[in-house]
């Protein structure tokens, strides 16, 4: 028998979780739709096997329900503590909390030349193997990074942490400016924020590139838009029209109560941009309307690396419980 009937229906996630890591790189959206049917076959499979455990009469009974409990009553709660402190988003919370439902436990997969995954913890508990994996992975990437910039030549002390892009490639890309007119900082402008505000006046970011003197008058926004979400458009274009903005000159370079009527902005919309400010997004429009290229944090989803931490799991088992042993550690 290649696995049991439960191990078998639980493989769903892997395809599903290509799905969405291939979905949150494009988008950095995720439908909630996504984790029901997968947090059916969770609870599906998760009682069949309590059910051929029960009445608990030895040792492995006792392990299978310590570990479920394990799965269910730490990993959820440390997914859940997570996003509340910001650390993850709310769609990688929902995504570790439906791996602790469909793997409280190990796997086993029997294939003709040996069983899988190759590597078991003394705990046993799947979905910290998956989360430590994708944790692994994670760590990997600023490495990527520091490579990349290396041989692109863009060294700075950000080149672990972030990547060198064109100003006009902003409207198409994700995550956070490190950049604002003071410098480099970790807590710039949002890029869903900035197509937010472009949406909601109407423009372009090219069309305020333009005439920044002119954009920056809080009198020059007329009529105001849906300002969405944020999210990239599906065709990867801007929204608005240049042509309808008037061109820089028109204003000369005074001081305004409310520079590029950020205050408005964030007064009009419905929630709080992603946590902008008016300063925020000021000295974010700063510096798009100036520079030519900007330092952008990577905007990497923890999607990926959970994907990733589960096929690695599936395939081999827990990354880190392996380089521990082959150190002596364990």
């Amino acid at each position: 028998m290649l696995a049991e009937p439960t191990d078998l229906l639980r493989l769903i996630a892997v395809p599903a979780f290509g799905w969405a890591a291939w979905r949150d790189v494009r988008t950095r959206r995720l439908p909630n739709r996504l984790w029901y049917p997968l947090l059916a076959v969770g609870v599906l499979a998760l009682l069949w096997d309590v059910r051929t455990h029960l009445p608990v009469a030895g040792i492995d009974d006792r392990l299978f329900l310590v570990r479920v409990g394990v799965s269910l009553l730490v990993v959820v709660p440390l997914a859940y503590g997570l996003w509340w402190m910001g650390g993850f988003g709310g769609a990688d919370a929902k995504a570790l909390m439906t791996l602790a439902l469909l793997f409280p436990t190990y796997p086993v997969y029997y294939l003709p030349w040996g069983a899988y995954p190759r590597v078991e913890t003394t705990l046993g508990v799947f979905s910290m193997t998956i989360l430590t994996n994708a944790v692994l992975v994670g760590v990997a990437y600023p490495v990527y990074l520091g490579v990349r910039n290396a041989l692109r030549g863009d060294l700075s002390r950000l080149m672990c942490f972030g990547r060198r892009v064109d100003v006009g490639a902003l409207p198409t890309e994700h995550g956070r400016l490190f950049e604002d007119e003071g410098g480099y900082t970790r807590n710039g402008l949002d890029l869903d924020a900035l197509r937010m505000y472009l949406r909601w006046r109407g423009t372009t970011l090219a069309a305020l590139r333009a005439a920044p003197t002119t954009h920056r008058d809080p009198e020059s926004v007329g009529e105001t838009g849906d300002p969405t979400d944020g999210a990239v458009d599906d065709d990867g274009r801007e929204r608005g029209d240049a042509s309808d903005d008037p061109t820089d000159g028109a204003v000369d370079d005074a001081e305004f109560d409310d520079p590029w009527a950020a205050e408005r902005f964030l007064d009009e919309i419905d929630g709080s941009a992603y946590g902008t400010t008016p300063e925020k997004l000021r000295e974010g429009l700063e510096v798009v309307t100036t520079e030519e290229t900007v330092w952008l944090s990577p905007g990497i989803p923890f999607i990926v690396p959970v994907f990733l931490g589960l096929c690695v799991a599936l395939a081999y088992g827990d990354l880190l419980f392996a380089l521990l042993r082959a150190v002596g550690l364990v």
